[in-house]
């Protein structure tokens, strides 16, 4: 059997940046799985922008050197768009692995098991391999939200805003996008601009633009309201980006500033690009048939929509039990809230030597945990946990805890998924079941 001291799971930005930061580690074996950025290349929008700002875009690496800015003068000729477009990331985070010099194994993870002084790894291929430690990376793909009412229709006709790349094949089709979120608004521009007719519904009383004071913007005055990846409103922001200040706070405190960092809005950029949709406010769907080929949808307000397509942009709710790779007797061993695990200093969980990076680490360190940002705080405190522990670990005790587990478990697919629309969708509530805004 294969054997190493960490094995990450997950190759998007907090697999990369963890990697990174173990490798500098002396002495320390480091294996990484998962496909590099694999969630951003197969899950977003082909002509997506990034909504964080440039400097909350950044992959932390131990050394500071791997940043957007280095990224942008040695393959930017000193010049790259802002917003930020996908593809631009993307590569941006090949580069990243290719500089640090982190070769992945793209292989998937299928089995996640705990072994005397560590835990075992089943690949897809049936090898097994041994870490003392495994680090789960594994983003949030695996817990994309689909509403129930939309639960068992086919995803010909209803499908989740992460499933969709292209739009040019709804050109001239009636859409109808469910969300207020920069994800389904972004979605219904460029649907719009594919040549789709397009309508979005949104379960709030009206749809929130973000920005800022003119006067708070300036780059001279935003550090003093602001955090560097400019998450959550002036002041809160500043708490944000501190998590192990955070984290000490009062839980309805945390809970408060959650819900406000993380509340479904747009970017003010994009706001010019859905003049031509129609966004229809306080809007929920009570009932939905399939006639023919279209959708016919009743509104609460008892309107009517008849429709070629939906697609959900309804964020994604975190739960542990959704990942395939973690049997339940791992989940009944975490102690879990809401789906959340509770993570200590270094991000371990309850179980000794599991450790959660990325949307899973927001309830125990906020909303900062959501965006491509946290990366910084996650490695360092990874790294701090890792050189202060010596000797094989300790599995925690059985431990009667409820796993939530979701009656049918989702296939196995792959995990090498990154950070969100890291965070690119806004739900409606933070935590329990909250949706991570875009990186």
């Amino acid at each position: 059997m294969e054997k190493c001291d960490v094995a990450i799971v997950g190759a998007g930005p907090y697999g990369l940046s963890a990697a990174a930061h173990l490798a500098s580690v002396k002495g320390l074996e480091v294996r990484l799985f998962g496909e590099t950025m694999s969630f951003w290349e197969r899950h977003m929008p082909e002509a997506m922008l990034l909504r964080s700002p440039w400097d909350g875009s950044h992959i932390a690496d131990p050394e500071n050197r791997l940043t957007l800015d280095a990224y942008r003068n040695v393959n930017g000729n000193g010049h790259l768009a802002e917003p930020l477009p996908l593809e631009e990331f993307i590569r941006y985070g090949h580069w990243f692995g290719e500089q640090a010099k982190l070769s992945p194994d793209r292989r998937k993870v299928m089995r996640i098991q705990p072994a005397p002084a560590g835990y075992q790894l089943e690949l897809e291929n049936g090898e097994p391999w041994f870490a003392r430690r495994v680090v789960v990376a594994a983003g949030i793909q695996f817990f994309a939200h689909r509403p129930k009412i939309f639960a068992r229709l086919p995803s010909s006709l209803v499908a989740h805003a992460s499933e969709h790349r292209d739009f040019d094949k709804f050109r001239g089709k009636e859409v109808l996008v469910i969300g207020g979120g920069q994800s389904a608004l972004e979605t219904a521009a460029l649907l719009s601009e594919a040549g789709a007719y397009v309508e979005v519904l949104v379960r709030n009383s009206k749809v929130h633009w973000l920005g800022r004071h003119q006067w708070m913007s300036s780059k001279r005055l935003a550090w003093m309201f602001y955090g560097r990846g400019g998450i959550g409103p002036a002041g809160v922001s500043l708490a944000i980006q501190r998590p192990d200040l955070f984290r000490r706070l009062p839980r309805r405190i945390q809970d408060w500033s959650g819900a406000r960092a993380v509340r479904p809005a747009g970017a003010a950029w994009l706001k010019p690009r859905t003049q031509n949709v129609t966004i229809h406010t306080n809007a929920l769907v009570d009932q939905v048939r399939i006639e023919g080929e279209r959708l016919h949808l009743r509104l609460s307000d008892e309107d009517e929509r008849i429709v070629d397509h939906v697609v959900l942009g309804t964020g994604y709710r975190v739960n542990l039990a959704l990942y395939p790779f973690l049997p339940p007797e791992v989940l009944r061993r975490l102690d879990l809230v809401h789906g959340y695990p509770r993570l200590d200093a270094g991000l371990e969980s309850s179980l000794s030597g599991l450790h959660f990076l990325g949307a899973p680490a927001a309830w125990s360190f906020g909303p900062l945990m959501k965006f491509v940002a946290g990366t910084e705080f996650s490695s360092n405190a990874l790294r701090e946990r890792i050189l202060e522990t010596s000797g094989p670990v300790r599995l925690a005790p059985y431990r009667q805890v409820p796993a939530r587990l979701p009656q049918t478990r989702r296939p196995a697919a792959n995990i090498a998924v990154s950070e969100t629309r890291a965070f690119h969708e806004s739900a409606a509530s933070y935590p329990p079941n909250s949706a991570p805004p875009q990186t």
